[in-house]
């Protein structure tokens, strides 16, 4: 990708769906799929895509995304102009800190125009997905766009809670409306909606000019789903580039998720324990980069019991010890022990977490740095799990970082 494009990764949300998972940590930096953050896809994205000057903003409860940045994403020479640098609210521009994704932006103007970079492409740090912003910004410049907003299209009973345009036959976006209750279709296809991905480029000097009107603007809640695109279709060329029409070599299955949610979140982490997983892993023409952490290999051993360690359709990380344990359609981080004839089935454990023996754990997402204790049942009693835990709409059970039973 050419050397004159900046990208700027929005990493400071709070993500007060996905609690107690954000309690201690930034939504982007939510542990993911074994071994990954939610914010090594876009990284990864980048990295693939050719972008090799990348800010990241953060803000809330950013000490963990900085280390794993730190940690896992030092890949860059600064000597060659190349960085991926973290960017902590610092109220440059007032004593206000970010008041939504336009306003963080423009909080770090300084930087953008430091860069001189000729196109800035705004990305979300929160999502699962692959794509080549190399071919975005292909069809950005094509096009002859002021600006490119990445979309797909989304069935109409889910379409509300995106972003939605409309789009012309020259690919020029006509409506933009944020989450709107009643929900246009695409003209083609009524059971259909074009929705926004939160992907945007920009011309670097027209977006510096309106998020500076945006700025003085009193009635604006500095967003640019709900300020900044609804405004800008009107006096301005603004395109749409289809995920998943050139990308098919990068992303051949189109998956990409919001993990707004601990149900989405969790059925996004099941999705790879599907026999055709709808986004795989393994692909090696655009792997997934992440901090490995040193660990010896898992392993599976007979328990105090006799009992075989076994798992089934899981996906284990190094450092996992399954001792005469059962675990069945689940994911392990890494240093995980199941302990002897511990059964566990649909589960998402983070790394460092202890499961002792005869325990039993369905639908449950554990947190780092928990050791539940011997003959503990959680899972299987939506009534008592509720006294004790936080409980999704679909039942899932989520047991915080260092909670002590």
């Amino acid at each position: 990708m050419e050397n004159n494009v900046l990208a700027i990764i929005l990493a400071g949300g709070a993500g007060e769906r996905l609690q107690p998972l954000t309690r201690y940590r930034a939504k982007p930096s939510v542990p993911f799929g074994g071994k990954y953050r939610i914010i090594d896809f876009t990284l990864s994205n980048c990295l693939h895509s050719g972008l090799r000057r990348i800010l990241v903003l953060t803000q809330y409860k950013s000490h963990s995304l900085h280390k794993h940045l730190r940690d896992g994403w030092s890949v860059f020479n600064p000597e060659l102009g190349e960085y991926i640098t973290p960017v902590p609210a610092q109220m440059r521009n007032g004593e206000k800190w970010y008041q939504g994704t336009a306003d963080a932006i423009h909080q770090n103007q300084y930087l953008i125009r430091r860069s001189n970079a000729e196109w800035t492409i705004i990305l979300s740090g929160d999502h699962i997905y692959r794509m080549d912003y190399a071919s975005m910004l292909r069809t950005h410049q094509s096009l002859g766009a002021d600006a490119t907003v990445a979309c797909m299209k989304v069935g109409i009973d889910e379409a509300s809670q995106f972003g939605i345009m409309g789009v012309d036959e020259n690919r020029r976006i006509t409506r933009f409306e944020e989450k709107p209750e009643v929900v246009t279709p695409c003209v083609d296809d009524a059971e259909h909606a074009h929705a926004s991905l939160g992907i945007y480029i920009f011309s670097t000097k027209l977006l510096i000019d309106i998020l500076e009107q945006d700025s003085q603007d009193d009635t604006s809640s500095h967003d640019f789903g709900k300020d900044i695109l609804p405004q800008l279709i009107h006096s301005h060329r603004v395109c749409a580039h289809y995920f998943g029409e050139v990308e098919g070599r990068v992303s051949p299955d189109n998956y990409w998720r919001d993990v707004g949610t601990i149900d989405s979140f969790y059925q996004a982490n099941m999705d790879l324990l599907k026999p055709i997983p709808p986004m795989d892993l393994y692909q090696r023409d655009w792997p997934i980069r992440s901090y490995q952490l040193q660990t010896p290999p898992a392993r599976a051993v007979p328990g105090d019991s006799g009992t075989e360690g076994v798992f089934i359709n899981s996906m284990l990380a190094g450092g996992a010890v399954i001792s005469g344990g059962n675990v069945d359609h689940s994911i392990l981080f890494q240093n995980i022990f199941i302990d002897d004839q511990a059964l566990i089935s649909n589960s998402v454990i983070f790394s460092n977490v202890k499961v002792g023996k005869k325990v039993r754990l369905n639908n449950c997402i554990v947190d780092k740095h928990v050791t539940i204790p011997e003959g503990e049942v959680i899972g299987f009693d939506p009534v008592r799990d509720g006294e004790r835990f936080s409980v999704s709409d679909k039942g899932v059970v989520v047991i915080p970082k260092d909670y002590i039973f």
